[in-house]
């Protein structure tokens, strides 16, 4: 849809009390169409550790069995999926809750098996994203998916890397802008400087040397691979306080992914 906006909201910023709510309620009030991607890594790791369960990461995702996916699910398409929906309502913004499985959204299947119930999304159907656009919603997306290779009642659904998800549904989209909104000043080089502009190489050479890893990886392949149909990507310090407008504005700073 013209015009769009895909913005991928890290978990870090679920309670931080900034203004990232206020300024999407402001572009939608400017007639923005936006979808938001959410995470909730912190949120799904501490509801976890309430039932004694210790996470493990491989490149920066989540090792995800049976009994972690029912705590994924439940966390990120449930309790911060609408505790974000609620809070951009409050705020005098107009939106809608959905996860990667509704409408079948995303669709994705296991690549890795080191990683268990975690899939690389294989589709993206926009249809019901973009009847929310059209609606004057703001469509808020948890990061789960359906499982192409499930059956009913038995591995239906599978956990998705939300920063994944993010360049995926930018792509189908065809969206103006996908930008992340990260705890960090951007992509920076092995001295800690902020790389302002990254091509698709660089990142590359970055995530083999080890400059680059962990939560930044998929950041920086999710946005190579929206570039195929997406004006910019952008990675952002969403701790700045009106970061997001000041990125639509042209008065942004962090990383520019470009060819």
């Amino acid at each position: 849809m013209k015009g769009t906006l895909v913005i991928k909201i890290g978990g870090s910023t679920f309670g931080s009390g900034d203004t990232t709510v206020e300024d999407l309620v402001a572009l939608q009030k400017r007639g923005v169409p936006l979808v938001v991607v959410h995470g909730g890594g912190a949120m799904v790791t501490d509801w976890l550790k309430r039932q004694g369960v210790t996470t493990k990461f491989v490149r920066g995702l989540r090792v995800t069995d049976a009994g972690t996916l029912k705590v994924v699910v439940a966390v990120l398409a449930g309790l911060a999926n609408k505790e974000l929906t609620a809070a951009i309502e409050l705020a005098g913004g107009k939106a809608t809750g959905l996860s990667g499985v509704d409408g079948g959204l995303l669709k994705a299947k296991i690549t890795d098996p080191d990683l268990g119930l975690v899939g690389d999304v294989v589709s993206v159907n926009t249809e019901l994203l973009e009847t929310a656009l059209k609606a004057g919603y703001m469509a808020v997306v948890a990061p789960v998916s359906l499982n192409v290779n499930g059956t009913a009642g038995e591995d239906m659904v599978l956990n998705v890397n939300g920063d994944t998800a993010a360049g995926e549904i930018a792509a189908a989209l065809k969206a103006e802008r996908l930008i992340f909104l990260t705890d960090v000043a951007g992509v920076c080089d092995k001295s800690g400087k902020l790389i302002p502009r990254l091509t698709p190489a660089k990142g590359e050479a970055l995530i083999a040397s080890g400059v680059v890893s962990g939560g930044m990886e998929p950041k920086i392949r999710a946005c190579v691979k929206a570039l195929k149909s997406v004006k910019a990507a952008r990675i952002i310090d969403g701790r700045q306080p009106h970061a997001l407008l000041n990125e639509v504005d042209g008065k942004g700073q962090g990383t520019t992914v470009s060819v």
